[in-house]
């Protein structure tokens, strides 16, 4: 099968097709044209051979002015039967009034004295003239002729009726068939001798040419050995000399490229950075694996591709901007799964004398650098803002004093336990940073032991509830608590003090947003294996862009109010560091005007009682 194929496709059955397709088309043409000059020649001598006699038409005539119809239809059928015709070739008489006189068809005599309903009869007799058709009805082809009969006297016009004939046309179109088969077969016998003889002869020819073939397919595999073997001296031995001798200069060229190949591979394959490298039309040629990881496509689909396209820089440069000034441009390739930052360097590859053969790119990573500079940035702006605040009040009550505020017995005590309030302020502060950086740095040890969150979470609201009963005249704002917990003992395993630390926070931000008087309802309860705490208040609610970003380091929805209620913007923050340090979920609900609703999940375990009377004994 692969030798037929080969076969198929060698240059000795191109030649021969060549050669005989030409002959065929020629072949074709010229008995395209005899067969249609044979159809035209035969179509006109049946046609010639179907007319009415003249001397019949005056017959016909002489009956069509016979006033005696009746006899004259019998006269009419009469010389219709005598015409020497085929017995398959139909004629019909019809007067002028449309009326079929006679029929030389015995099983057509009953339409004779009707009207006819023949199209071609009515047109023949409206336009006085003559008409021919040939028409096809299924595999039968039929010539019709429609003559006109005018009356005999001189100068007289006047249509008596027609002649109507139609024909069978198949013994004609048999003849031209059969003609025509005869014609290619003989075109057939031409063809297959004129196919051989072209074999003969290509093979002859294409001989040296197959050798530089086998030869040339040997050189593309690497395979520098063996030659051409040389006859002569014409083109083909000539043609044949010059491949042997870029066998000899490929083999050698081939060498010193890959030996810079496997040098420049080396090198690319232990880059950290990525490397990309055009063609003079801006076209990938070269692309090693870390860019491949960088832009996470697979090789295939960028070989080819413009650069601008595949490092996504379509919109911002052209290519002719980049190869006329070529620069350092950050592209941000971050997505949901990673986050990654590069900058592309781009330079030109010029060669010795100038001329620029494409564009070389470096990528490189920087996603850790511009993090790093952001969140210290971020960090360096948020601190020295919030302790520019209390440091500017401490300030200027201290100056205050020594302006003479001091002396002052009323003013003195109120001037410093402001500047008390203010420092404790920055000491939180500060404090509160010391273990967000603990927990950064993963130093922040936690004391985790399984226990009843129904008893500790009732314990730290029983401390708020003593705090509202009390008589001291520091509170200033009254509240209090509704618990909805679940009756059943839950265990889980926490830091107790982190943990306190946590609703401790939620706890005094409720406080401090509710109204005076409001309720703070607190609920407790079980959802598929995770323990749910929610703290709900009846402040002022937050809007729904402020809620996914409250447990951000420094954030406040109200700054003015939140700082006047001494809020160091860390808080909740370090509520959720804790709370994912202990495996658990922290998260907000809130409607601006009718409060906010804090929730915790944690993991739960199921224990038996008796465990935790263990574990007090």
């Amino acid at each position: 099968m692969r030798n037929n194929r080969k076969f198929f496709h060698s240059i000795y059955f191109k030649m021969a097709l060549v050669f005989s397709l030409m002959m065929l088309i020629t072949l074709e043409v010229v008995g395209a044209v005899f067969v249609k000059q044979l159809e035209s020649q035969n179509l006109e001598t049946f046609k010639n051979s179907v007319q009415v006699k003249p001397y019949v038409v005056t017959s016909i005539r002489k009956q069509l002015e016979n006033k005696n119809q009746d006899e004259a239809n019998r006269q009419i059928k009469s010389i219709l039967e005598n015409i020497d015709t085929d017995s398959s070739n139909e004629i019909q008489v019809v007067d002028a009034k449309g009326n079929i006189r006679g029929t030389n068809q015995n099983s057509y005599q009953y339409l004779v004295g009707q009207k006819t309903q023949n199209t071609n009869i009515k047109y023949a007799l409206n336009r006085l003239e003559a008409f021919e058709q040939n028409t096809s009805n299924g595999d039968n082809r039929y010539y019709t002729k429609i003559s006109p009969i005018y009356n005999s006297r001189k100068n007289n016009n006047t249509s008596l009726g027609v002649v109507y004939i139609k024909a069978n046309l198949n013994s004609v179109y048999q003849n031209i068939n059969s003609v025509t088969v005869i014609y290619l077969f003989a075109s057939l016998i031409a063809i297959l001798a004129i196919l051989l003889l072209t074999l003969l002869i290509s093979r002859a020819i294409t001989k040296p040419i197959d050798a530089m073939r086998r030869q040339t397919l040997k050189i593309s595999q690497g395979d520098y050995s063996g030659h051409v073997d040389i006859y002569g001296n014409d083109e083909l031995d000539q043609l044949a000399n010059e491949i042997n001798n870029l066998s000899f200069r490929i083999e050698e060229s081939q060498e010193a490229s890959e030996s810079e190949r496997r040098r420049l591979d080396s090198v690319l394959d232990n880059m950290t950075d990525g490397v990309v490298s055009t063609d003079r039309r801006g076209k990938v040629i070269i692309i090693n694996d870390e860019a491949l990881n960088f832009l996470d496509i697979d090789k295939d689909k960028v070989i080819g591709q413009s650069i601008l396209d595949v490092l996504g820089l379509e919109d911002r440069f052209t290519f002719k901007e980049l190869m006329e000034k070529p620069e350092r441009v950050f592209v941000d390739y971050s997505n949901e799964e990673r986050k990654l930052i590069v900058t592309a360097h781009f330079s030109l590859i010029q060669r010795e004398s100038g001329f620029v053969n494409g564009l070389a790119c470096v990528l490189h990573d920087v996603t850790a650098q511009q993090k790093l500079d952001e969140d210290r940035k971020q960090f360096v702006s948020n601190v020295s803002h919030e302790l520019r605040t209390p440091l500017t009040s401490v300030h200027s009550y201290i100056e205050a004093l020594s302006d003479g505020a001091m002396e002052d017995p009323e003013l003195a005590p109120k001037f410093l336990n402001v500047a008390k309030d203010e420092t404790d302020r920055m000491t939180r502060m500060i404090n509160d940073l010391l273990t967000l950086s603990r927990m950064d740095s993963g130093t922040q040890k936690f004391e985790t032991e399984l226990v009843n969150i129904n008893r500790l979470y009732n314990y730290i609201l029983d401390r708020f509830d003593m705090i509202i009963q009390s008589d001291d005249d520091k509170v200033e704002k009254n509240y209090s608590i509704k618990r909805i917990f679940s009756k059943e003992d839950l265990w889980v395993e926490i830091d107790t003090d982190r943990f306190t630390q946590v609703i401790d926070n939620i706890m005094n931000n409720a406080i401090k947003y509710s109204p005076d008087g409001g309720v703070i309802t607190c609920r407790l309860y079980v959802n598929h294996n995770r323990v749910i705490l929610s703290i709900s208040d009846q402040g002022l609610g937050m809007p729904k862009s402020a809620i996914n970003q409250i447990f951000n380091r420094f954030y406040r929805v109200d700054k003015a109010r939140s700082r006047a209620q001494g809020g160091s913007g860390l808080g909740l923050a370090i509520s959720k560091e804790v709370i994912e340090a202990l495996n658990g979920r922290i998260w907000a609900n809130s409607v601006e005007g009718q409060g906010s609703t804090f929730y915790i999940s944690l993991p739960y375990e199921s224990v038996e009682e008796d465990l935790w009377d263990a574990k007090e004994d």
